[in-house]
């Protein structure tokens, strides 16, 4: 294994669902790079893989959704990390979510948090590409539940 890769790997980081709505479709991916960068104003970044459909689309689409899950949402990180995935909607058919007001994406319920953003500054950065948001919307907050982390290689509850 790539002693980069392994290093990373024993970092834990928040498991969050991406969400954009497309014209045809809502399109989305688990992702492990997603922070706040600013109070004010109110900035969250999401690191996408470069080469992805998803990372398409936000080049094209500015507003999206984020939903950070909880520790019971392992299903649904793993539905929307595997390739060839079909469409949200689909990977979402029986699992509480709504459509966000804002975005349009659809946003997972039962998570820590979910925001709404709107990208404002797109940065390459190797085989990745930042994706610089201004907040819209946070449209819950869930403090009671235990986040969903990835931690050498696998979903686990935030300390366990």
């Amino acid at each position: 294994m790539n002693e980069f890769v392994e290093a990373m790997g024993q970092v834990p980081t928040a498991v969050t669902v991406v969400t954009v709505k497309d014209e045809r479709d809502d399109v989305g991916a688990t992702v492990g790079t997603f922070t706040s960068v600013s109070l004010d104003p109110q900035l969250v970044m999401v690191s996408m893989d470069s080469g992805g459909y998803l990372n398409e689309l936000l080049l094209r689409r500015d507003r999206w959704a984020a939903s950070v899950l909880s520790g019971g949402q392992k299903a649904i990180a793993s539905r929307f990390a595997t390739a060839g995935r079909p469409g949200a909607r689909l990977l979402l058919a029986g699992t509480p979510h709504h459509r966000g007001e804002l975005s349009e994406a659809l946003v997972v319920d039962g998570g820590v948090t979910a925001l709404e953003a709107e990208t404002i500054k797109v940065v390459p950065a190797g085989d990745h590409t930042l994706f610089v948001a201004r907040v819209l919307a946070v449209d819950y907050v869930t403090p009671g539940l235990t986040p969903l982390v990835r931690l050498r290689a696998r979903y686990r509850p935030a300390g366990g």
